[in-house]
């Protein structure tokens, strides 16, 4: 536990469209939104929101009822560009800076005012000018005691806000913040907050730190420490290089009932999964394969593997046995996705009792010869036929499963 740390978090202002609009200047003061390949928007501009339109509300629909919007396709190898871009602009004033989305970021200022000669402000204010001049993006800041207030901050004022908390103005902001805002508190802790008549983050701030062991778990402590101006959660600028599980999803529109479409879709989930478990040397002891459907509710099952493999055929297979059991030809679904669980190293992985062990280092010796060549070639060259639908289906753009399995933060 910390005090006078002194954290910057930095956040693009709607960062794909601000992108689309850095890629085309044409595009400034218009109405964007994106995620035509998906069917769906994904990001969408402030005047964009302005016109009562949200994210995941569908394209067709934008298309029909606000015909001055410009719908585009993501292009997400831009965007983790233009992040990687303003990551490294933020670098150029702290060492420790941790990538913690496309579009945002911590870094640790604490003690870096007499080597820089600039005031904590001061340095906030040269990112966000390098930002907006050499990229064309603008960003809201924050600057705070914690990570939980820094992320309170940067949102305090946007777009293109500054805003600076410091230890003795905390309960300014945190007296106005709704419980359901504080970042690391989900839907249903927010909802027992509530039920405790605690309404804003300054409430739940002013509660002993043993009312809230007794009733919360120890990340909530932690908020409640970080809330309170002591830092706990520190600035980790170590990039990841290990997963406890993997999940690839994917979103499409229309909804559909159709089997084979969704069974494609989710071999092509199975197969991206197992392409970044094969990059990190990871094998998955389990999967759960999940349909969501227009109403938002879940269909899922777990899988217990015989073999630990990150060799698509077999995980797909396994995903094709227990499709029946999740599946309603009465229902549109309108996604699908694939979970590797319980993800081991090599060395960690004992021989099955099934006689499989050869089956799946045959089909695994097979991909690392196919991950070889398209390493070298910088390319997907080979996909599994049974997700010819799914890639069909696909129009225009890129996706975030296409960029390099090296962007961990996305």
């Amino acid at each position: 536990m910390k005090k006078n740390q002194v954290i910057l978090h930095i956040d693009g202002d709607a960062f794909f469209v601000a992108v689309e609009v850095a890629k085309n200047p044409k595009l400034r003061g218009l109405p964007v939104v994106t995620g035509e390949e998906r069917g769906i928007v994904s990001a969408l501009s402030y005047e964009a929101k302005a016109l009562g339109i949200t994210r995941g509300m569908p394209i067709f629909r934008v298309k029909k009822e606000f015909p001055s919007v410009i719908v585009l396709p993501g292009d997400y190898k831009m965007y983790a560009k233009y992040s990687r871009m303003m990551f490294d602009i933020v670098r150029r004033y702290a060492d420790d800076v941790e990538e913690y989305s496309i579009d945002e970021c911590f870094a640790e200022l604490t003690g870096l005012e007499p080597s820089l000669k600039l005031s904590y402000k001061e340095i906030a204010q040269k990112i966000k000018k390098e930002v907006n001049d050499e990229l064309d993006l603008s960003v809201s800041v924050g600057i705070a005691p914690t990570k939980v207030l820094a992320k309170i901050a940067s949102n305090w004022q946007k777009p293109d806000g500054l805003t600076v908390i410091t230890e003795n103005n905390i309960w300014d902001f945190i007296d106005k913040m709704s419980v359901q805002k504080i970042w690391g508190i989900g839907t249903r802790t927010a909802e027992k907050l509530i039920n405790f008549k605690i309404m804003t983050a300054g409430n739940f701030a002013r509660k002993s730190v043993d009312w809230v062991r007794e009733n919360f778990s120890k990340p909530h402590v932690s908020i409640w420490h970080e809330l309170n101006g002591f830092s706990i959660q520190s600035v980790n600028s170590l990039t990841k290089s290990h997963y406890s599980s993997i999940q690839k999803t994917r979103t499409f529109h229309p909804a559909t009932s159709s089997a084979q479409f969704l069974l494609s879709q989710l071999s092509k989930n199975a197969e991206e999964a197992c392409t970044k478990a094969r990059h990190y040397k990871l094998f998955p002891k389990k999967i759960s394969i999940f349909l969501k459907d227009q109403n938002f509710e879940f269909s899922k099952i777990l899988i217990i593997m015989n073999t630990p493999t990150n060799a698509p055929e077999l995980i797909i297979s396994l995903c094709n046995k227990e499709f029946k059991k999740i599946y309603n030809n009465e229902i549109l679904y309108r996604t699908t996705g694939v979970i590797l669980h319980d993800l081991v190293t090599k060395e960690s992985m004992q021989s099955d009792l099934f006689g499989e062990t050869k089956k799946v280092d045959r089909f695994e010796l097979i991909h690392e010869r196919i991950d070889t060549l398209e390493k070298k070639f910088n390319k997907k060259m080979v996909y599994l036929g049974s997700t010819h639908n799914a890639r069909k289906h696909k129009r225009g753009g890129t996706d975030i499963d296409d960029l390099d399995s090296d962007l961990l933060f996305l």
